[in-house]
């Protein structure tokens, strides 16, 4: 793998339930721990960190008032009640920041509107089937106050990007998927095989109420009626759309970060891998991905890629990996070989405090069982061996 500038990293002390840690992102990053770990707040606060300045605009946009109070913008950004995760001896340092005080995040006065900068990081939440509804995106407004702010901006981008796809046209009905030009037409053919099954989604112009319907042979099911899987994977199907330009190399405005919280959501084991190449085609158009998850799919990947690259695979052993044919996908799974590093760490819970530990090397044979075990996420599996081995010596 070639090498490359420093990359990113964002330090923690005594911020929520994580006295310290810090996370260094690759092009592709994990984070993985047990429910409650301060994973999604850890994200939530690097998007704050990224994108302050526009997310303060967004919020003045649609009416919200936080006055001179840090503490009241910590709730409009993330959640009712959630002031208190910042404390006096909280300390975060990224990259050319630091910040001890949530002051740190209030607008600065004066600043012209027009110098704000855009979005940098896209925000992908989990339960993002909740930012539908009545089968179409909610928009910013129709969310609560004390709901997180990146459940309304997601929503909200992807009722504009689906007014635009709407348009005015006359047509009743509109391909969402499969539709050319949309996606690399190999990625379409795996979504299709792994998710949608021969079914197409459409967009239902027919009545005052747009919405989305699965047309599966003669029958048109509404949003409500579709798998968990095609219902959570619908959403992250839209957020795609918007960061994946028709060109081949582009990224969306700019846009450079990709988080995404619990991908594997509702999705078979086969429809996690389809969602893998999806994040190759993201981290291919320059993007860096980081993603919470539960999910040993997403760890045995990076295991995957550690070998791949220490060991001088090729293409072909990546398109091996995901049962692709050979020379199919084979630019793409070059790039992610020769250029892109995979890290992951773990959001470790030791006695009500949580720390932060790299387990990039994801090694099985480690004395360390965070590292062992992934995280936690094959512990059971090892324990289940254990126990099967030890009737079978004693049988």
């Amino acid at each position: 793998m070639k090498n490359k500038e420093k990359a990113p990293t964002l330090s923690v002390k005594n911020f929520a339930q994580i006295a310290s840690g810090q996370v260094e992102f690759g092009d592709f990053t994990l984070l993985v721990g047990p429910q409650a770990s301060g994973k999604s707040l850890f994200l939530q606060l690097l998007k704050l960190l990224v994108d302050k300045d526009h997310i303060s605009e967004t919020l003045k946009t649609f009416g919200y008032d936080w006055g001179k109070n840090s503490k009241h913008l910590l709730e409009l950004f993330f959640g009712e009640g959630m002031s208190g995760i910042w404390k006096p001896n909280t300390l975060v340092e990224f990259e050319n920041m630091s910040a001890s005080s949530s002051d740190f995040f209030l607008p600065k006065p004066g600043r012209p509107a027009a110098k704000v900068k855009e979005e940098n990081l896209f925000y992908i939440p989990a339960q993002r089937v909740t930012t539908m509804f009545q089968g179409w995106p909610r928009s910013f407004g129709a969310f609560e106050i004390g709901d997180p702010y990146v459940m309304k901006s997601f929503g909200e981008t992807l009722r504009i990007l689906m007014e635009k796809e709407s348009g005015n046209g006359q047509t009743t009905q509109s391909d969402v998927f499969p539709r050319r030009g949309k996606m690399n037409k190999l990625l379409r053919d795996e979504i299709n095989r792994a998710i949608f099954y021969g079914a197409s989604v459409k967009l239902d112009k027919r009545t005052l109420k747009r919405r989305f319907m699965l047309h599966v042979g003669d029958s048109e099911l509404p949003l409500m009626s579709w798998s968990s899987g095609q219902k959570e994977f619908l959403p992250l199907l839209l957020s795609l759309y918007h960061l994946i330009p028709p060109s081949k190399v582009s990224r969306k405005g700019e846009i450079e970060w990709v988080v995404m919280e619990e991908p594997e959501m509702g999705l078979h084991p086969k429809a996690i891998q389809a969602v893998l190449l999806l994040c190759f085609e993201l981290m291919e158009r320059g993007y860096r991905v980081v993603i919470s998850t539960h999910s040993p799919v997403l760890l045995e990947l990076s295991w995957a890629m550690r070998y791949i690259q220490t060991m001088k695979g090729t293409a072909n052993d990546l398109a091996q990996l995901f049962d692709t044919k050979r020379t199919s996908l084979k630019r793409l799974y070059e790039t992610i070989i020769d250029n892109k590093e995979f890290k992951t760490y773990y959001f470790q819970r030791n006695e009500g405090e949580v720390t932060i530990k790299d387990i990039s090397s994801l090694d099985s044979g480690s004395d360390d069982d965070a590292e062992a075990n992934w995280g936690g996420l094959t512990e059971f599996a090892s324990r289940a061996a254990e126990v099967i081995a030890k009737l079978a010596a004693q049988g």
